[in-house]
């Protein structure tokens, strides 16, 4: 097991996505932007952590306290395979979506699949203006044509820091997580560490 980034560098990575959040959302309110203006949305269960962090660091204004998480336990399309008995937690947004530009935060992107059972809760809630994607960390190994808007570390193919094949990567954020941390594991190291 290996750590590619401890708590520092985690901060650094959360600090670059929230400069090119900042950097759209100040392009566009100073443009001709019809939408309702900005929410800010992460995925259950770290996605949600990360997106309170980077609310807290752009500060309230800039999303006038339209902050949320997403369950998409029941939109997963992997639902049967995750056992006879799925823990499906809440949704909590409590702002209209309609005409908001959303900003979608996950910890991790792959295949894909989570970000599109992502888009089809949120669809169910309303009809954003436009759905900005927001990683902490980008895997690759894409099955579905979607793309993030903002990547806090590449790790997909043909990038620097591209993983070896068998390996994995475990986002880890307090107060989810004992620690923050970004490791890279092998599936017999994470079977020996009891890894989430």
């Amino acid at each position: 097991m290996r750590v590619l980034a401890d708590s520092d560098r985690l901060q650094g990575l959360i600090d670059s996505l929230c400069g090119g959040i900042d950097r759209v959302i100040t392009s566009k309110t100073t443009q001709n932007d019809t939408s309702e203006g900005w929410a800010l949305v992460g995925v259950r269960s770290r996605g949600d952590v990360l997106a309170q962090r980077i609310a807290e660091k752009l500060g309230p204004d800039r999303f006038d306290g339209r902050v949320g998480t997403l369950d998409i336990t029941l939109y997963r399309d992997d639902l049967s395979e995750i056992g006879p008995h799925p823990v499906v937690r809440t949704t909590e947004i409590d702002f209209p979506i309609d005409g908001l530009n959303i900003v979608l935060v996950d910890d991790v992107l792959m295949t894909g699949r989570s970000v599109k059972a992502a888009l089809q809760s949120l669809m169910d809630l309303g009809r954003p203006r436009r759905v900005w994607l927001c990683v902490l960390v980008d895997r690759g190994g894409r099955e579905l044509p979607i793309a993030p808007d903002f990547v806090g570390f590449d790790l997909s193919a043909g990038s620097a820091a591209a993983l070896s094949p068998g390996e994995q990567v475990q986002v880890m954020l307090t107060p989810t997580d004992d620690r923050d941390a970004v490791m890279v594991f092998t599936q017999n190291e994470q079977e020996g560490a009891n890894l989430d």
